[in-house]
């Protein structure tokens, strides 16, 4: 009789171990999940901060490029403008230098 309690009770350890076991692993796995929730949400903010940002680098690139443009065709009207007074000047003084000559 004494052995049939002691198989019951070394059961019943393993059973409530087992229960234990099984109730930590529940209560871990609830905390994961909580804790990926909120790892997805932040990764989520960084997406949209990402969006952003890369937004806002195009529009600057883009205003960039346009003041660039810009500067290339005033600097290229000023260097038509300085070969035209070059050529007149020339002009003048190969005039300049027929009569006197």
């Amino acid at each position: 009789m004494d052995s049939i309690y002691g198989e019951y009770g070394l059961w019943g350890v393993v059973v409530s171990l087992f229960s234990y076991m099984i109730i930590n692993l529940i209560k871990s796995q609830k905390a994961q999940t909580e804790d990926l929730e909120v790892i997805k949400q932040a990764i989520r903010k960084m997406e949209s901060v990402n969006d952003n940002t890369q937004s806002i680098v195009l529009k600057f690139l883009d205003r960039w490029n346009s003041v660039e443009s810009k500067n290339e065709r005033r600097f290229e009207k000023n260097i038509e403008m300085q070969n035209n007074v070059t050529d007149t000047l020339n002009y003048i003084m190969g005039k300049l230098n027929n009569k006197g000559g």
